[in-house]
């Protein structure tokens, strides 16, 4: 069980997926220090676990070396025990076949021996829940042995993108469940299983759903502001959840406060003719703002429930489009502010989340691209890092690929629900 469950959390995190994001152009001081450090200690725990892997595999082969020299000698030994009797026809002498016989019975017994001491002492590959598994079966975990162990899933999480926070909350959270306790040995794997679930669990943060609380709201319009880096499905987002909320009898407006990239508005008024909504659009170099504006009045006054607002993608590092989006913020006044990040782009996506909540303020996270993350750093460090929840995850191209975040989605795909 817990092999497959360790393969399964290997192929979620282990796979190489190519990053997309861009580096930032430019960081706080206190931000770039701390991803040297996370760096720092990937090195280290790697250095760290590539050593003890050499030592152990020349200890192995050299254990291997020591037992098959002893099955050699005792094959000698049996060999020399073997009685020889002359027989004049064949004129020569052979050994007695019977003798020969409880010989070769004996030497088998010698070999299933080795067998069992060879499979002990070569190397083999066991992992962090084999490992862990091994001594809470056998005593009571310590804190310094739980630490050594949990140095290899520790790795695997820090190498596919999960922020260190992230890894130092699943580590005390696992830690809290399993070091000094006295576990029953047929309630090991349940143990260890339910535990990792919960400290996972302990960082993923789902949210309330969306359409049942615009439904409730008594907010008319309700508005719902976008916004997110260039090229992280933004716009693809906003039409997603307008067919979604139109499947559920909720009209709503499309705001194309995109007034910067090229064809943008475009591209949003096609959503928008093909799921059939209505579009409050401006010209190219407009304010955003005062789409947003005309897009509330429109809604007002054609007593629409929600307002969906496009905006420009924008480097977080860019204080001026910032403050921009400070400015519609103003202007709109949001029930919700919805950060749309791409999940294959990892730790990046959790910086971005983080700096647009510095200076907007977010209040939820959709995160782009989830069917082709085979990382999941971000799932598990964008909301932990912010405190705000993740809504829903884009699956795919189409309109109804825009999934509710669910937290029993992620510990299924890890084998744990």
């Amino acid at each position: 069980m817990f092999e497959n469950l360790k393969k399964k959390i290997s192929g979620w995190f282990g796979k190489k997926t190519e990053e997309l994001a861009s580096p930032p152009e430019k960081v706080k001081l206190k931000e770039r220090k701390k991803s040297a450090k996370e760096v720092k200690k990937k090195k280290e725990i790697k250095k760290k676990i590539k050593t003890k892997k050499k030592v152990e595999k020349k200890i192995c082969k050299k254990k291997e070396e020591v037992v098959e020299e002893k099955l050699k000698k005792e094959a000698d030994k049996i060999a020399e025990e073997v009685p020889l009797e002359f027989h004049a026809g064949l004129q020569k002498y052979v050994p007695d076949l019977e003798v020969v016989k409880e010989k070769l019975e004996e030497f088998e017994e010698v070999e299933e021996k080795f067998e069992e001491v060879k499979e002990r002492v070569v190397e083999k590959e066991e992992g962090f829940f084999a490992r862990l598994k091994k001594k809470l079966s056998t005593n009571v975990l310590k804190q310094e042995e739980f630490d050594e162990i949990f140095e290899e899933l520790e790795f695997i999480l820090l190498e596919n993108n999960v922020a260190l926070e992230v890894v130092d909350k699943i580590k005390m959270e696992l830690g809290k469940d399993l070091v000094g306790i006295s576990v029953k040995k047929g309630e090991v794997e349940k143990i260890i299983k339910d535990s990792l679930k919960k400290a996972i669990e302990s960082v993923l943060i789902e949210g309330k759903d969306l359409i049942k609380e615009i439904e409730k709201s008594l907010d008319m319009p309700y508005v719902i502001l976008f916004f997110g880096i260039n090229g992280s499905g933004k716009t693809t987002s906003v039409a997603k959840l307008a067919w979604k909320l139109k499947e559920e009898n909720v009209n709503c407006v499309l705001a194309a406060g995109d007034t910067f990239r090229a064809a943008s508005i475009e591209q949003l008024e096609i959503h928008a003719n093909k799921i059939g909504v209505p579009i409050v659009k401006g010209e190219y170099g407009k304010d955003p703002a005062s789409i947003a504006f005309d897009a509330i009045s429109y809604a007002k006054k054609h007593k629409i429930k929600v307002v969906l607002i496009d905006t420009a993608g924008r480097m977080y590092t860019k204080q001026n489009l910032m403050k921009e989006m400070e400015k519609i913020v103003r202007v709109s006044k949001p029930n919700k502010k919805i950060f749309v990040g791409e999940s294959i782009t990892g730790n990046d996506a959790t910086e971005q989340a983080r700096m647009f909540n510095e200076t907007a303020g977010i209040d939820g996270i959709i995160l782009t691209k989830a069917d082709v993350d085979e990382r999941a750093g971000a799932i598990l460090s964008v909301s932990y890092a912010t405190g705000k929840p993740i809504l829903f995850l884009g699956t795919g191209q189409e309109y109804k690929d825009l999934e509710k975040f669910e937290k029993w989605k992620v510990l299924d795909g890890l084998g744990m629900d």
